[in-house]
């Protein structure tokens, strides 16, 4: 779970109903169904007829998974280069079937790694390695990354749905206006509901989570940049210390991994 994450939600919440709280005693001028549904409904279609509804309805379900803890931290990073150093030191020494042996215990579950072990062990040189691998990432990233733009234009929909549904109150507050005058203040505030509305979801829900979704997705691009660096030197049969220096080049010198520390 990520309590950052719930809590700057539940922060942002807080101040906006706090703002409300303490400058009227009439909380009921900020309900209005008919915003919410506008706001809504015209932003849910605006995603259905721009993209496909799987991807729309995936989107919602990777928006959810933002509360949870992400599954790459810098620690895993420095362990990631530990693994591959110690599959150098069992490759240097008994050969490939060795590193078959290692890599079953630890790639379970995790495609992008075992995909690229099962090309070193089947022989292909580092510069095969590499190209196979980079590309498997940028698709891969592409791939996922379809989503934060359906967000990002879910987005910038809920403003603009906001600011229909306030045009459409004031039209028809105007064509009301030849009534009790009184009441136009009163609708005046229901329409312009739906422009709150919008930009709430706008900022508070969409776009901070289709930001939030990119750079998971970008810090697992680079794990896997790293990942792939690796495997391609291990092709290259290259030394666990060279292993070593090359894999660190991509890391925070705070979290570089010592081959003279490692437990062998």
């Amino acid at each position: 779970m990520s309590l950052a994450t719930i809590g700057a939600f539940m922060a942002a919440m807080g101040l906006f109903l706090s703002a409300i709280v303490t400058a009227t005693d009439d909380y009921g001028i900020f309900i209005s169904l008919s915003s919410f549904v506008m706001v809504c409904g015209g932003t849910l279609a605006a995603a259905f007829i721009s993209y496909e509804p799987r991807y729309v309805i995936l989107s919602f379900k990777v928006m959810i998974k933002i509360f949870g803890s992400p599954g790459m931290g810098r620690g895993v990073l420095k362990n990631e280069v530990g693994r591959i150093i110690k599959w150098a030191y069992a490759l240097q020494k008994n050969g490939i079937p060795a590193l078959e042996e290692e890599a079953k215990k630890s790639v379970k579950g995790d495609k992008f790694l075992s995909f690229g072990v099962d090309m070193v062990i089947s022989g292909y040189d580092g510069n095969e390695v590499r190209e196979i691998m980079n590309n498997t990432i940028e698709t891969s990233f592409g791939r996922n990354t379809v989503l934060v733009d359906i967000i990002k234009k879910m987005g910038a929909a809920a403003p603009a749905f906001g600011m229909i549904g306030t045009l459409v109150g004031l039209i028809i507050m105007l064509g009301s206006m030849g009534g009790d005058p009184s009441t136009l203040g009163a609708g005046l505030a229901v329409a312009l509901c739906t422009t709150l509305y919008g930009v709430i979801f706008s900022q508070i829900i969409f776009l901070p989570s289709a930001t939030k979704i990119m750079q998971r997705e970008q810090i697992i691009r680079f794990r896997n940049y790293l990942v792939a660096e690796g495997l391609v030197l291990l092709a290259d049969k290259k030394s666990p210390r060279f292993i070593q220096d090359k894999m660190n080049s991509f890391l925070d010198p705070a979290i570089h991994f010592d081959i003279d520390k490692m437990k062998k």
